[in-house]
């Protein structure tokens, strides 16, 4: 049976890939990404997900921005494109190794497209934030979100993802998710993504 795609809190994971200083003057609608990235953050802390979170280089590239929200989180610093190092695999094993991952972060066509490819080649489901993930170039973007789309990757947005987490109005940890949706996510220029489809 084809995979739905259908996110659950159980046997998930929140990856935070790479949103460093050095990044914010050049990274495509870095602000809003970030802002995007935080209430994951915010809403995967609630629902009791774990979350990994990585820094490329951070001697050259700076650490992690404050408005992300990721205090409390030690971050796994890499050179290699790919999030999957050995220290971040070791994360994974030690929380049972999750089926389901969410994937935010920069850049779409290097750090998000090498580690969902790994993922993707290990039979995990990815999940990737399209308004949580951008590049330095908009054309980057949008062929990488396209590109890992083909491979089969599963494409969704902020509120997409914090509305499948919890599923029923009913669910204990809704009003505070329901918080997190008060106003809509910013706007990151997808929109020219869909009138290519």
């Amino acid at each position: 049976m084809a995979r739905l795609g259908r996110l659950s809190t159980k046997g998930s994971v929140l990856l935070l890939c790479d949103m460093q200083e050095k990044f914010r003057p050049n990274i495509f609608q870095f602000t809003n990404v970030v802002s995007n990235a935080a209430r994951l953050l915010q809403a995967c802390r609630i629902l009791s997900i774990p979350q990994i979170l990585t820094e490329q280089y951070p001697k050259g590239l700076g650490p992690t921005v404050p408005e992300l929200g990721a205090e409390g989180l030690k971050p796994h610093t890499k050179t290699s494109f790919s999030m999957m190092t050995e220290s971040v695999q070791s994360s994974l094993k030690s929380l049972g190794d999750p089926q389901q991952v969410i994937l935010c972060g920069i850049e779409a066509q290097a750090c998000i497209a090498c580690t969902a490819f790994d993922l993707l080649e290990r039979g995990m489901e990815v999940h990737i934030v399209a308004d949580a993930v951008s590049s330095r170039s908009q054309t980057d973007r949008l062929f990488a979100l396209s590109r890992l789309k083909q491979s089969g990757a599963f494409l969704t947005t902020t509120e997409g993802v914090l509305l499948q987490l919890v599923q029923d109005a009913k669910h204990p940890n809704f009003k505070e998710i329901q918080k997190l949706l008060a106003h809509p996510s910013p706007d990151t220029g997808l929109l020219a993504f869909f009138s290519s489809l």
